[in-house]
């Protein structure tokens, strides 16, 4: 099991010290979220990609691509019924695609709920076929950059658009495209009312990418949630993408957040054998 790290999680860390940590700990794979890198992605030229992309890689790590695709933007809307918007929306999926070519990544998280909750008013049907048109857009520069997107359920908490694997699901088969598949979280699949080692399994022949984290929006095995038949199930489906430790709690503090979201992984590792 290959496990890595979203770079959110260190806050105002200087890189360098971040980078350290992790790796000593036992990821080798950094998450980036592109608010992190700066708050306009298009102004984050080539140079400035080449020289995050080689610290990275010189600490031991590999970028394996980004999430939060659309937070702490304006102007973006997955499901807006506003052909303008939607064409803008695909032109920055579009830079984001090429952002994660350059870093070295190869899959980008689609979550960001607050760009793509349905408004009143709008059907879920005409949602779908607006995300779906969004995507259908950004597909070439996926090519290109040969990167994928990978569609995140959510819970009911979060919004009211892709709550579940199936909706998620029926978004891909819309699409129709190799490069846009599924990611699942265990906190939103733990809002499905079905157990989370049988969504994996129902899912696996579309999951791409994994994130590691509790319903307390705390790393893996610092809640409730029993990651043994989580881990299981992931073994039994030869699941070999990343498991992405991703918390939003951060007020344990990062060393612990790290640390023992390291320590308990292994340490289920260990009692499944």
């Amino acid at each position: 099991m290959k496990f890595a790290i979203c770079n959110e999680t260190f806050g105002d860390w200087d890189l360098a010290d971040a980078l350290k940590l992790a790796r000593s700990t036992g990821y080798t794979g950094w998450e980036v979220a592109p608010f992190m890198l700066s708050d306009d992605i298009r102004t984050f030229d080539v140079d400035q990609r080449r020289r995050y992309r080689a610290e990275v890689e010189a600490a031991g790590l590999e970028i394996i691509g980004l999430h939060w695709l659309l937070a702490k933007t304006n102007g973006f809307y997955l499901t807006s019924e506003d052909v303008v918007v939607r064409q803008r929306t695909a032109e920055y999926l579009s830079l984001l695609a090429e952002l994660c070519g350059d870093l070295g990544g190869s899959v980008m998280v689609l979550g960001s709920p607050q760009q793509r909750n349905v408004p009143e008013g709008q059907s879920m049907q005409s949602a779908m076929e607006c995300a779906a048109a969004v995507l259908n857009a950004v597909t070439p520069a996926l090519e290109r950059n040969q990167v994928r997107i990978a569609v995140e359920p959510l819970g009911r908490e979060e919004g009211n658009f892709l709550n579940h694997a199936s909706d998620a699901r029926d978004l891909i088969d819309l699409v129709g495209h190799s490069h846009i598949q599924l990611h699942l979280d265990v906190k939103a699949m733990s809002d499905e009312g079905i157990a989370i080692d049988q969504i994996i399994r129902d899912n696996a022949d579309s999951m791409i990418h994994f994130h590691a984290n509790d319903p307390n929006r705390r790393g893996p095995g610092m809640g409730e949630v029993d990651f043994k038949p989580i881990f299981e199930a992931l073994r039994d489906v030869s699941y070999e993408g990343w498991t992405s430790v991703e918390v939003f709690d951060y007020s344990p503090g990062v060393e612990t957040l790290v640390t023992e979201s390291m320590k308990n992984m292994l340490a289920t590792l260990e009692s499944i054998g």
